[in-house]
C-alpha cells in the first residue's frame, strides 16, 4: 500500500518549501561577507530538542549558499515529516545564522527531497549517539 501523505497531513502548515527568514540586508558598505565556516560553526550550535547532536552533524542542512551580498540560503530537512518541532527548526536555524558577522537576511526552506537517512550523519554524531 502506497502512502501518499504529505507533511501537511501531519504538521498542517508545515509542508515542504516551509520558509523562515531573519536577519536583514547588509548596508552598501558591509564588509566582508560571512565564510562558509562561520555559518557552519553557527549551525552546530542548533540542536534539535529530541537528539542531543547539533543539526550540522545530523545532516539535517543540505544546501548553504551565501550571496556577495551578504544573503544567505539554506535548505534543510528534519529526521521524519512528523517532527513535533517542524515549525520551530527553520527559525531557530535562521536566527542563529543571522546572528554571524557578515550576513544578511538569511531564509531557510524546509526540504524532503532527498529524504533524511542516518547515513548522512557526520561520524562525531554517530559515535554521540552510540551508532558506532
Amino acid at each position: 500500500m502506497q502512502d501518499d501523505r504529505t507533511l501537511s497531513d501531519f504538521m498542517p502548515g508545515v509542508a515542504e518549501g516551509f520558509k523562515a527568514t531573519a536577519g536583514a540586508p547588509l548596508a552598501a558598505d558591509h564588509g566582508p561577507v560571512a565564510a562558509e565556516e562561520q555559518i557552519i560553526d553557527a549551525l552546530r550550535e542548533v540542536y534539535d530538542p529530541e537528539i542531543p547532536v547539533n543539526l550540522y552533524d545530523l545532516g539535517l542542512i543540505y544546501n548553504i549558499n551565501i550571496i556577495p551580498d551578504g544573503t544567505v540560503n539554506i535548505d534543510m530537512s528534519l529526521t521524519a515529516p512528523g517532527c513535533p518541532v517542524a515549525g520551530e527548526m527553520p527559525g531557530d536555524v535562521a536566527r542563529a545564522v543571522a546572528k554571524v558577522p557578515g550576513t544578511g537576511e538569511v531564509t531557510v526552506t524546509l526540504v524532503w527531497e532527498p529524504p533524511w537517512t542516518p547515513e548522512r550523519m557526520s561520524e562525531d554524531a554517530r559515535l554521540a549517539l552510540g551508532m558506532i
